[in-house]
């Protein structure tokens, strides 16, 4: 299967957390659900009420998908040299296709992912420039 490639990000206590995710789909009119790896610091510090950023990345934004997979939050500022756009914690990027903002309404362990995350988020506003998706295939 393939999907487009989207970047999480938000701020918390001073912090930017942001990473690379393949695995999202949208499961309602403004539901959508991403499987966040355990190794994912994102997904480590992300709980229920925050407000986080999703930008679906553009067909041309191969480079900020290639630079948010590497390395973790709180080992490398991934932020440092990289334009980003703030409303309140959500953190977004510029010229994606799709920019969300979006409040975590639910993390879910299933059965055999128990140790990566299944973040269930509310989309509570977005934004469009109908651009290309860039697709995990193109990585």
């Amino acid at each position: 299967m393939d999907y487009s490639v989207s970047v999480l990000a938000y701020e918390k206590k001073g912090q930017k957390y942001g990473m690379s995710c393949a695995w999202g789909m949208q499961v309602d009119y403004d539901k959508l659900v991403f499987l966040l790896g355990s190794q994912s610091q994102t997904g480590k510090n992300v709980k229920v009420g925050d407000i986080i950023g999703v930008s679906v990345l553009d067909h041309e934004q191969k480079n900020l998908a290639l630079h948010f997979g590497d390395n973790h939050s709180l080992e490398t500022d991934k932020f440092k040299g990289i334009p980003f756009e703030q409303e309140g914690s959500a953190i977004t990027f510029p010229n994606s296709a799709r920019k969300l903002i979006c409040e975590v309404i639910d993390i879910l362990h299933l059965k055999e992912i128990e140790e990566d995350t299944l973040l269930y988020v509310r989309i509570k506003k977005s934004s469009e420039l109908g651009n290309q998706f860039l697709h995990y295939g193109d990585l």
